[in-house]
């Protein structure tokens, strides 16, 4: 269910009820950008970002703007539905632990540099590896990187679905890269638009970067590294955590193929007849028959869902639940007691221990369920999936 606002210079469809103010005055930013085409989409988890608020989509005619992206490029979801239709609490545990091990949590990355085969190849580009500034820094780092969960909302989830099966679902993003291309290129993209003069950018935190110039292009490129670097970096962790679970039931398991979805990226796409880049920050697209992952918050109910194709939308949908209070407001808020209840009640093995892990409890998001309600006309619900087991970053 959409509504529309029509007080800027482009109007914004909103698939939400009430926005925040701090995000609200983002809207109006996008709304009034000097690029931006046709509309401004607001997704039902919308809450306030660095320039563009979380859950919004726009697209721009020949521009990109690289904090329309975000700092954690590539970050997304990817699921794999096992041949299980139980799991007893000591397998459960067994695996928990094991995973553990083997992948690395929060700022932790690996000891030893990962097999540099999985890194994302070069290719399709004018420019040589050492004329792209980040990535050509950051390589060596980011093998060390490879494979591990990040920190923030990003997890590691067994869950039980709606259709019978155990599946595992994991979220992470572009580690370190990312954000150093991010930076790098916002940076650059501000100091030319000072220089320019151009209003409504750089001093709303929107400054853009001409597609058809090198830093554009070096950027476009970079941004498309870190978006198969955070694949190659979820797959890593999933291909190790199927064999923790081969191994644990002596390999009388199958597992479907991966789906994997991002929601943190810009793309070259066509809408209502026009060449556009769409923006898509804390969104997954949805296109007609698409298959797209949208996460609950920790011991809430996520869901694999079949894109409705909306025009209205870009052909996009929410990319979770979204945030109702920050990490620091959580903390201070919610009770610890009555959350850890919360996930006990629902016999979930979760991560919630001391004060400080409540940013990232289920009383710091939205209800997945009124978000769902709210997009009715973006997606198909096809899968519930109920936690059993949490990791987080």
């Amino acid at each position: 269910m959409v509504r529309i606002l029509k007080t800027e210079k482009l109007p914004v469809k909103i698939w939400l009820k009430d926005v925040e103010e701090g995000a609200m005055m983002q809207i109006k930013n996008l709304a009034n950008f000097p690029f931006a085409f046709s509309h401004i989409v607001i997704l039902p988890d919308c809450h306030q970002g660095f320039g563009m608020p979380i859950g919004g989509v726009m697209a721009t005619e020949k521009v990109i703007v690289p904090n329309a992206v975000g700092v954690d490029i590539g970050c997304g979801m990817s699921a794999i539905k096992t041949s299980l239709t139980r799991i007893n609490p000591n397998n459960l545990k067994s695996i928990i632990e094991e995973i553990r091990e083997l992948t690395p949590l929060g700022f932790k990355h690996h000891k030893v540099a990962q097999n540099f085969d999985l890194m994302p190849k070069l290719k399709g580009i004018d420019f040589k590896f050492d004329e792209l500034p980040v990535i050509s820094r950051e390589f060596n780092n980011a093998l060390f990187q490879l494979g591990t969960l990040g920190g923030g909302n990003h997890f590691i989830e067994v869950q039980k679905g709606s259709d019978g099966h155990i599946w595992i679902m994991v979220h992470s993003g572009s580690r370190n890269i990312g954000k150093q291309v991010a930076d790098h290129y916002n940076n650059m993209a501000k100091k030319l638009n000072e220089k320019w003069n151009i209003k409504g950018t750089s001093d709303k935190q929107l400054a853009f970067l001409n597609l058809d110039s090198r830093e554009g292009q070096m950027y476009s490129y970079e941004m498309q590294y870190c978006i198969n670097f955070a694949y190659a970096n979820r797959k890593l962790m999933m291909d190790r955590i199927v064999s923790v679970f081969s191994n644990e039931f002596k390999n009388e398991i199958n597992f479907a193929p991966i789906i994997n979805i991002a929601h943190n990226y810009a793309s070259n796409e066509i809408h209502f007849g026009k060449k556009v880049v769409v923006h898509r920050k804390g969104a997954t697209q949805a296109k007609l028959g698409q298959i797209g992952i949208i996460p609950g918050s920790q011991g809430t109910e996520s869901y694999i869902v079949r894109g409705k194709g909306n025009p209205d939308s870009f052909e996009s949908c929410s990319h979770g639940a979204g945030r109702v209070l920050g990490r620091k407001q959580a903390q201070k808020r919610l009770n610890l007691k009555k959350e850890v209840e919360f996930l006990e009640s629902r016999n979930i093995i979760h991560s919630i221990r001391h004060q400080k892990d409540l940013d990232e409890a289920p009383g710091a998001y939205k209800d997945i369920n009124k978000v769902m309600q709210y997009q009715k006309d973006l997606v198909d619900i096809m899968i519930k999936l109920e936690p059993l087991a949490v990791i987080k970053g």
